[in-house]
């Protein structure tokens, strides 16, 4: 009977073991699980799309920053759909994260979730694009995104001569998705170098549009820019030419040069204007090389990786999180304490210290 009952037992704890095993083993499609430090607690980070390849590198490179330190992962991607980031965020509630990374399709569209989230007690960092209307969001990790504006009104004020008195130029000007809060600090800051110019003459917006939300371009979208640079090369420019586009993002840019192509441009007899860009994407670089985007503004994602994971996990362990600025960024109901890195603007004149030799890009895939 005691041998009975001691068999038993032993049955009985290898099967609690095993539940126990497999649960700890247990993850969905996208979630990875890192070390055993941290206490198995699991980060909820939710990106905006898989359609640019920033985001891609953006959600690994946070990933393997906090695996690195034990902590478990669960990266979802929304493909610009709103509904679809809510739900994901609202599942990963549920599932009872410790924290939570949104990088937002909408940054207004998030206020119910997070209120969710904050009754749970879970932390909320805002990745790169602001989330607003809440006061449910700790911490903002960023680029300096209205210095990334004046980099790109730099870059145009000097490839024109402007400070020099030439003119005077056409140009025609871009903003990003008029959902996204950084769209305003990308287009306030390149109007802060660019508007004078505008005001005095010597740049011409044969268009008139020069208006953030004429210029808007919804969910980023380089189709979209293409076509509205189609009409705008249509309608303004039969007889003369562009000699500037103000581009906030890489993708938009693209369109606008397939625009350009598509009349001619980037030719002996009618060479490419002045095109700017924003976050080094491959084919930008590819582009740059080739002498028709002309430059674009890198914001090395790496480093953006890093501070969110630094301040994640400083957050979890109940220490100070590192901050350098604490009064630009007001969402509507807080001013929400951030860090701001460092972007660099490249051309061609300085892509390979910046991209190749940071190890950011290599040689083989800009075809070098």
């Amino acid at each position: 009977m005691k041998i009975k009952k001691l068999l038993t037992a032993v049955i009985a704890t290898s099967m609690i073991f095993g539940l126990t095993a497999c649960g700890s083993s247990k993850s969905g499609s996208t979630a990875t699980s890192g070390g055993a430090a941290s206490n198995g607690k699991t980060i909820g980070i939710a990106m905006p799309t898989k359609s640019s390849q920033r985001w891609i590198d953006d959600g690994n490179n946070v990933v393997k920053g906090f695996q690195a330190l034990g902590y478990k992962t669960n990266l979802q991607y929304g493909e610009d759909v709103v509904q679809n980031q809510v739900s994901q965020i609202e599942n990963m509630i549920t599932q009872g994260v410790s924290l939570l990374v949104v990088a937002s399709i909408d940054g207004s569209a998030l206020t119910d979730v997070l209120q969710k989230a904050k009754d749970a007690h879970i932390p909320v960092i805002s990745y790169d694009r602001l989330i607003t209307k809440t006061d449910a969001v700790d911490y903002y990790i960023t680029f300096d995104n209205f210095k990334v504006g004046v980099l790109q009104g730099q870059y145009i004020e000097k490839a024109l001569g402007l400070k020099d008195g030439k003119g005077p130029f056409n140009i025609e000007l871009f903003a990003g998705s008029p959902d996204d809060n950084n769209s305003q600090f990308f287009f306030n800051g390149a109007m802060s170098v660019l508007k004078p110019y505008i005001d005095s003459k010597k740049l011409v917006v044969k268009s008139g549009q020069t208006d953030f939300n004429q210029c808007a371009t919804l969910r980023w979208d380089g189709a979209t820019a293409q076509a509205r640079m189609d009409n705008l090369l249509s309608k303004s420019y039969t007889g003369s030419r562009v000699d500037a586009v103000l581009s906030p993002y890489d993708g938009i840019s693209i369109g606008i040069i397939s625009s350009l192509k598509g009349v001619g441009y980037g030719t002996a007899s009618q060479p490419m204007p002045i095109v700017t860009g924003q976050d080094a994407e491959l084919p930008s670089v590819k582009s740059i090389i080739k002498g028709e985007q002309t430059q674009t503004v890198f914001k090395d994602t790496r480093e953006l990786a890093k501070r969110v994971v630094a301040a994640g996990d400083a957050v979890l362990k109940g220490q100070k999180v590192e901050v350098n600025d604490t009064k630009t960024y007001n969402n509507g109901v807080k001013v929400v304490p951030s860090f701001l890195c460092q972007p660099v603007s490249v051309d061609k004149s300085n892509y390979q210290k910046e991209l190749i030799d940071s190890g950011y890009y290599t040689k083989d895939k800009l075809g070098n």
